[in-house]
């Protein structure tokens, strides 16, 4: 698990969790690919499309954050700007912010999307902020580029896949909760 990782998982609740058993095989589904589950630990749970076992060396993943003490608005707008401040402290460059103002029906939403400079590899994040099922829950699309030269393939992945991914997060009616997460 890498240091981001590590560092908003801290900012989880820790609540007991039971892994699946190898019969019932997590899984969620995130614009065309389907991500499996690969790792939990209490309310994180991370996810790869399938040939992206190894957590050390992925290019795709999806994070599902539960935090269990946010249950409005404005936890779930002091986890964001939490999270935020996290991502600025490790060095994230900010691409983009954004909100879903609140409604009569919902509370307010939040987007954040960064560049993660790493001497090894570029990530790109996009995470969304939302109540689902009542719980405050972010879903962290994440996308590496491989390499201590990759500034123009990051760049060309996001100009080609951002827009479309960051609507594909922001369209989901309802994050999907995998069992493996509903624990």
């Amino acid at each position: 698990m890498n240091l981001l990782r590590a560092l908003i998982f801290g900012l989880t609740v820790a609540v007991g969790f039971a892994a699946p058993d190898a019969k019932t095989e997590a899984k969620l589904k995130f614009g065309n690919k389907e991500y499996l589950h690969r790792w939990s630990k209490d309310d994180q749970h991370e996810f790869t499309p399938r040939g992206q076992e190894d957590l050390e060396r992925w290019t795709d993943m999806m994070t599902l954050n539960r935090y269990r003490d946010v249950v409005d608005g404005e936890g779930l707008a002091a986890k964001a700007n939490a999270v935020l401040e996290l991502y600025k402290s490790n060095r994230a460059m900010v691409l983009r912010t954004d909100s879903v103002p609140r409604t009569t029906e919902k509370p307010a939403e939040f987007l954040i999307v960064v560049l993660f400079p790493n001497p090894n590899f570029l990530e790109a994040t996009l995470t969304r902020f939302k109540i689902s099922d009542g719980i405050g829950t972010s879903m962290v699309y994440s996308h590496r580029e491989y390499g201590s030269k990759v500034g123009d393939q990051m760049s060309a992945w996001l100009k080609a896949n951002c827009p479309t991914s960051e609507k594909a997060l922001m369209d989901l009616d309802k994050i999907p909760v995998p069992d493996v997460a509903k624990q």
